[in-house]
């Protein structure tokens, strides 16, 4: 029997409304995926610090297995001549995490936006909010975004940014404007190029997350967006512990992209040791979306073929559900409440249940 490692994010003691106690409540879920938050990017993270996250997430009987994420440097990305000591210090933070027993990195290679929404409160029709996408709303002129910025016309803001990043975006713009999708990928390789052996050395693997939504955006270059982007990225160091986060809404946000059939691929030569189910329903014709509920039936991607082509595949790696609905009068933070969460967890672990009594 192929087990899921179920793990649910969390961003700590001091900046999550959720507890570990109310995680270790949700049947199934045995993992708990989380980082630093609060140790600058490029910088080692410190033994003392892994240690006392893990020891907090094994008091409360869960495990701590996958990290998400160890963000890379803008000069790592851009190919700047300091990226080779913030490379360096990355690698010691490899290090460090497995010491501790940390066995995946989830990371991702984006220039400027980690993900992107246009309104983190979008109203459905059962009075439920969430996360969702319009490109009309969002002008595709970078311009457009520093001027907003700057002056902080209608409360501006940008999900999923810290306030300190966001006073530095003119200067990343700038930073970014020679960096074309053939260059990116040139840092990437030079990045899994000098980590890799890291990693086969401590057995920790990386799991490069996709580009979200995987459309352009602002004139920025985007290379994990599909199938044939992944291949390109697999083959810039061929090792399994070059590997893929398969999260199913941010490449299901494109309707061309077989989810099931890049899972079967994949996980079936064993490049995608971290998955992140989630669906999403589209709103109209040029694929705006809004996040659903989990089910099948809530959204435009099917969660059982999804779920069935990773047991076809005998997967038996870390899994979690992904951005979630606020509902029942929860207000915390965008994307990830407690409640749809958990019933995206029941909901997987009952597919699976089923999947497995079936075979």
């Amino acid at each position: 029997m192929a087990d899921l490692k179920m793990g649910f994010r969390w961003y700590g003691a001091n900046d999550d409304p959720i507890s570990l106690q109310d995680i270790r409540q949700i049947p199934g879920t045995t993992q708990v995926v989380g980082a630093l938050f609060d140790v600058p990017v490029g910088e080692v993270w410190p033994k003392e610090k892994i240690g006392a996250l893990k020891q907090e997430v094994q008091a409360a009987g869960l495990k701590l297995e996958v990290i998400e994420s160890v963000n890379i440097h803008d000069d790592i990305k851009i190919g700047l001549p300091t990226r080779d000591q913030y490379i360096e210090n990355y690698k010691q933070t490899i290090r460090n995490l497995s010491e501790y027993g940390i066995k995946v990195i989830c990371y991702n290679f984006m220039p400027i936006f980690d993900w992107l929404r246009t309104d983190l409160h979008y109203q459905l029709a059962d009075g439920s909010n969430d996360l969702s996408f319009e490109a009309d709303k969002l002008a595709d002129d970078p311009q457009d975004i520093i001027n907003r910025v700057k002056n902080n016309s209608e409360g501006y803001t940008l999900p999923g940014w810290e306030p300190e990043r966001l006073a530095t975006i003119e200067h990343l713009f700038q930073a970014y404007a020679d960096v074309d999708e053939q260059k990116l990928s040139e840092n990437l390789k030079y990045f899994l190029d000098a980590i890799i052996p890291t990693c086969e050395e401590c057995d920790v693997r990386m799991a490069m997350h996709p580009d979200d939504p995987p459309r352009p955006l602002f004139g920025l270059p985007r290379i994990y967006k599909n199938r044939e982007d992944m291949l390109a990225i697999e083959e810039m160091h061929e090792s399994r512990y070059n590997g893929f986060t398969i999260c199913t809404g941010s490449l299901g946000e494109n309707p061309k992209n077989d989810v099931p059939a890049i899972i079967r691929e994949f996980v079936g030569k064993d490049r995608a040791p971290f998955i992140h189910a989630r669906n999403i329903k589209f709103m109209n014709d040029k694929y705006d979306f809004h996040e659903s509920a989990h089910l099948s039936s809530e959204g435009s991607l099917d969660m059982y073929e999804i779920m069935k082509a990773l047991h076809d595949c005998g997967y038996s790696g870390y899994i979690r559900p992904d951005h979630g609905r606020n509902i029942w009068g929860e207000n915390g933070r965008p994307g990830y409440g407690l409640y749809d969460r958990a019933l995206g967890i029941t909901y997987l672990n009952g597919l699976w249940e089923a999947l497995e009594k079936n075979k």
